[in-house]
């Protein structure tokens, strides 16, 4: 071989260059492989992403439509007439929401099982029972012609967006849904799919239902055993303990003087639906057919729907221009809901080019994707915000069935039957047997809960209820449990959400207010004139013979709801002498109204605070917007202060536990997210009311913070108080029972936080993990990386003004918040600040996905321009609509 040859060959590298080639290459395939993967992945999130800026043409519009977003991503929709004004907002909420907006009608319409499979076809089961879409329905077909024309309208322009795009072009949930379930394609969108969510909403902010199951089962447990001690308990009393009355002489109502106002002049007053035993105009069901249960039925549909949960109700408070820096009101309001992601709240303006009588659109706020109009917000001359009314809206009563009949004052009566199909995904259709009595939809059978009611009635049934009259020779009736609940009658209220946006005066605030029947609500009002006023809504029952406390006998008409509370009788405020009025779920009036209203209120204490700390900022200064959102961001865990004082005391033996009560000292009761004073209260406070209620033979309930706050409190005005004691955890006495949740609360801090106090965080221990409504609990980890948020520290807590509620012997981890913050300036509408939890946009790796929420968690809100000109200056991307053509 030649020299030239041998240079020709190459020479045999050795095996340690081989395998590091081999290594190079395999890793270059790797990185080739992860490189397109993320170009795949990084196409398919933002091909889903909307259009914001240009122009589009599209069939159905009448004129051009302006889309300004500001840097938020917000809209401002500009149009010349109302049909082009909700055609536009309809497409734009579906260039941002449409996954969540599909999900939603899947839910109401009780078909989610059509797209994520048999796993849901339990909740189903439950929705079709509860028959929200044909509710919906109804009240579309009942709207007047203006009304079912905004609806209509905001169908077209969903449609029109479904018209340009499918699958994972609408949204990056739909390429992960298509691994499951290929077939599925998006339905047109209805009237109905809008006005149905409302019953959602309705159905997480539904009142005293749990509570009143919890009571009726509490007591055929106490009624059927004894107490730690061996001793019989008297049941009616430790109800009575552990659901005291509402605090009038500590806590405050909203409305301690009712105002004179002039009566409606509408013509004629909404007329109130009331059911007769031949009604079956709604569908509304139970199932024969054996599902896998959940622990309550309340959770079936919670799961996708919104659990009450500890912390839902709300704030909101408006201060008169007497109290006032600019001399005009300030409107503030906190709605406290689930956490979602996104947030069920969605921002946007609507805008008449031209502000007139065929187009009197010129609104702001928040609205639900799905749903056209603005739900709280503000127009040109007036604000209004919500909370939870908080009265009872639900009964529950149980029935005697016979077959395919009732008892009803004495005689049989025939159920309402009929049946529906579940269609399942992957899965063979399942036939649902739906019954009814005149009360409403029969639910034990669903459910533990409701079935376990249904077979021990006489221990379930209010006390003193007489019991049925002895039926026929040969009657083999059992017991059943039906729902008496306003949301399963059709309404108004898809009505009057647009009455409230064209309102100009208290007047027409209180015409807004008469339709909006349900979801029951708090409404507070302020106006450009520098008036304040307040009204209770709501279709409100009047009640036969029970207060629906405890489950009433089915079988005995005076027991039935008789009516409902006349308008004109209902609280108002207005222009109070106090010079402001609050609302945070508290007791409304006094109880020398002249209807039963409730007795399950929230007990006040956030009330309490809010009205406290507006008197003292007042008495001091006149009052900001700065000091509105400063209140809203209040911390002080009124319990705290009490566990405080009587922790000082406490013998405990260990130095490293009196380290950590020593914390408690100076503390000021402030749950801010970086105190470790906080962190160690609220473990104290968690591992007390375990001890006390959840660790005992005879176990009772350790929901509803508030509530406990006032037991508890009370108990410690008392030592002698036989609850302290509790055989099973060995521990006799008050000061005992203090030491040791003493120590256990040390004990578990060390494990999650370390044995250092002063690094000890609360908002560490209560942060929030945003996480999506649908795939974000799909138990695949990457799946669930790709929606879900988070964690964020918090402050606040239960019962706290910054309500971040969270549950008791569960997780300190934040699960109810304040789903967005407002607060209006009417001196500036411009000036008005906003927020909410996470952000416009439903895309996931949206710039707009989450970014409020670094805001959201420290209370920073921002001003959001209204004024044409402001809204020009603020505009970042511009989108026009133009006919097609």
């Amino acid at each position: 071989m030649t020299d030239s040859q041998e240079s020709a060959v190459p020479s045999r590298p050795s095996v340690g260059v081989r395998i590091g080639r081999i290594a190079f290459l395999a890793v270059a395939g790797i990185i080739v492989i992860a490189v397109a993967a993320a170009f795949f992945v990084t196409w398919t999130i933002q091909r889903s992403f909307p259009q914001t800026s240009g122009a589009i043409e599209l069939d159905g519009l009448k004129a051009e439509v302006t889309v300004q977003r500001d840097d938020r991503g917000i809209p401002t929709i500009t149009a010349d007439s109302t049909d082009d004004l909700f055609y536009a907002e309809g497409f734009v909420h579906a260039q941002d929401r449409f996954f969540e907006m599909d999900f939603r009608r899947h839910v109401t319409a009780g078909r989610v099982a059509e797209m994520f499979g048999d796993s849901q076809a339990a909740t189903d089961a439950f929705l079709r029972t509860l028959g929200w879409r044909a509710v919906a329905e109804a009240e579309v077909e009942a709207m007047d012609d203006t009304t079912r024309g905004y609806y209509e309208a905001y169908a077209d322009g969903v449609n029109a967006y479904l018209a340009t795009r499918s699958g994972a072009e609408l949204s990056l949930e739909y390429a992960v849904l298509g691994i499951q379930n290929p077939d599925y394609t998006p339905e047109q969108w209805e009237p109905a799919d809008s006005v149905a969510w409302l019953k959602a909403m309705a159905w997480d902010l539904r009142g005293n239902i749990e509570d009143e199951t919890e009571r009726s089962l509490l007591a055929a447990e106490l009624d059927a055993g004894a107490d730690d001690a061996g001793e019989v308990v008297d049941t009616g009393e430790m109800l009575a303990k552990l659901y005291p009355e509402y605090p009038f002489d500590e806590n405050p109502v909203i409305v301690p003087k009712i105002s004179t106002v002039p009566a409606l002049d509408t013509g004629a007053e909404p007329a109130a639906y009331t059911p007769t035993e031949s009604d079956d105009e709604i569908q509304q069901a139970t199932t024969t057919i054996e599902w896998k249960e959940t622990s309550s039925v309340i959770e079936a549909a919670s799961e996708l729907v919104g659990d009450v949960g500890e912390g839902i109700g709300s704030n909101s408070w408006v201060v008169s221009g007497d109290l006032t820096e600019t001399g005009m009101p300030l409107l503030a309001n906190d709605p406290h809901l689930g956490a979602s992601l996104p947030s069920v709240w969605y921002q946007v303006q609507l805008k008449c080019s031209t502000v007139d009588d065929a187009c009197p659109f010129d609104v702001g706020g928040f609205s639900f994707s799905g749903l056209p109009g603005i739900v709280i917000g503000h127009n040109q001359h007036v604000a209004w915000g919500f909370t939870n009314l908080t009265t009872d809206v639900t009964d529950l009563y149980v029935e005697r069935v016979v077959g395919d009949e009732y008892w009803r004052d004495g005689a049989l009566v025939p159920l309402d039957q009929s049946t529906e199909t579940i269609k399942v995904a992957g899965g063979d259709d399942i036939e649902l047997t739906i019954r009814s009595t005149v009360h409403g939809p029969i639910i034990s059978g669903l459910t533990d809960d409701f079935t376990a009611i249904a077979d021990d009635p006489e221990s379930a049934l209010a006390e003193g209820t007489e019991a049925p009259a002895t039926p026929p020779a040969g009657d083999d009736a059992e017991y059943a449990v039906s729902l008496r609940w306003t949301a399963l009658d059709p309404g108004t209220t898809a009505t009057a959400i647009f009455a409230l946006s064209t309102a100009q005066d208290f007047d027409d605030f209180r015409y807004a207010a008469s339709l909006f029947d349900v979801p029951a609500q708090n409404l507070i009002y302020a106006d450009t004139e520098g008036n304040i006023g307040y009204q209770t809504p709501g279709r409100l029952p009047i009640r036969g013979a029970g207060d629906g406390w405890m489950p009433q006998p089915g079988w005995d008409s005076s027991y039935d709801w008789t009516g409902y509370i006349p308008f004109e009788e209902l609280p108002v405020s207005y222009n109070p002498s106090s010079g402001y009025i609050v609302t945070a779920n508290n007791a409304i009036v006094t109880d020398d109204y002249a209807y039963f209203l409730s007795r399950d209120w929230d007990y006040g204490y956030r009330a309490a605070r809010i009205a406290h700390l507006i008197e003292r900022r007042a008495a001091a200064a006149p009052l900001t917007a700065q000091d509105m959102r400063d209140i809203q961001m209040d911390d002080e865990m009124w319990i705290g202060t009490k566990l405080a004082t009587a922790m000082a005391d406490v013998d405990v033996s260990r130095a490293d536990v009196r380290e950590a009560v020593d914390l408690l000292l100076p503390w000021d009761a402030q749950n801010t997210a970086s105190s470790p004073a906080a962190a160690y209260a609220n473990v104290v406070w968690s591992n007390l009311v375990q001890n006390i209620f959840g660790e005992r033979e005879q176990p009772l309930p350790i929901d509803g913070q508030a509530r406990l706050f006032t037991v508890v409190a009370d108990m410690l005005d008392d030592p002698s108080d036989p609850l302290w004691s509790n055989p099973k955890i060995d521990v006799d006495g008050m000061d005992a029972m203090l030491a040791l949740s003493a120590e256990e609360a040390y004990d578990e801090l060390v494990s999650l936080q370390g044995d250092v106090p002063a690094r000890w965080s609360w908002g560490d221990l209560h942060a929030i993990t945003l996480t999506s409504d649908t795939l974000g609990t799909s138990g695949i980890a990457p799946i669930e990386a790709l929606f879900n948020r988070g964690p964020y520290p918090v402050g606040g807590g239960a019962s706290v003004v910054n309500a971040t509620g969270w549950e008791l012997g569960v997780s300190y981890a934040t699960t109810t918040v304040p789903s967005m913050r407002m607060v209006i300036d009417l001196s500036d509408f411009d000036a008005s600040t906003w927020n909410h939890l996470t952000g416009a946009s439903g895309h996931a790796f949206h710039e707009h996905y989450t970014d409020q929420t670094a805001d959201w968690a420290v209370g920073v809100q921002k001003p959001w321009a209204y004024s044409a000109k402001a809204v020009d200056g603020s505009t970042v991307d511009t989108l026009i609509l133009s006919p097609a053509g």
